[in-house]
């Protein structure tokens, strides 16, 4: 099944007759970059919508084929744009926890973000990340705090 196909298909049946998509390999995923008349309509309310288009591309592409590579849906800049946002904050979290020592909760995110932030901060040596689920929510807020140092061992007193 072809993922570009599909989605201009998919597009079509939502009444995006004007879309044009292009097709581009993106770190290890293939990037579906939508343009259309009506982009806002497209992304919805925070990229929910964009976000469940890509989710339901995604599944019917991979139904038992496990090699084909995760494809991203964006529309005219916006998911590019929002990680770039997203990075941003992630890095100034990381600051204030430099700073001041405290931990800093982020915004609740989905799974796709959240991976955006832990891999920005992953080489920090000052701070680490830590998702944790909220009650009745399909997202997860990511903690950032001081990372913690290994303990030291004890030193082996000599038997006398």
């Amino acid at each position: 099944m072809d993922p570009k196909a599909t989605l201009e298909t998919m597009l079509r049946h939502l009444g995006f007759t004007d879309a044009t998509v292009t097709d581009q390999t993106w770190e290890e995923h293939l990037l579906l970059d939508i343009k259309t008349e009506d982009p806002s309509r497209l992304i919805g309310r925070q990229g929910a919508t964009l976000s469940d288009l890509q989710y339901v591309l995604n599944r019917m592409i991979h139904r038992g084929d496990d090699k084909t590579p995760r494809i991203l849906l964006d529309v005219g800049g916006y998911r590019t744009a929002a990680r770039e946002q997203l990075i941003k904050r992630a890095k100034d979290a990381a600051e204030k926890v430099r700073h001041w020592g405290d931990l800093i909760e982020l915004e609740p995110l989905g799974a796709f973000d959240r991976r955006i932030v832990h891999q920005a901060l992953r080489n920090d040596p000052d701070v680490e990340t830590h998702s944790v689920e909220l009650e009745d929510s399909d997202k997860k807020v990511i903690i950032v705090r001081p990372k913690r140092k290994p303990e030291a061992k004890p030193e082996a007193k000599p038997a006398v």
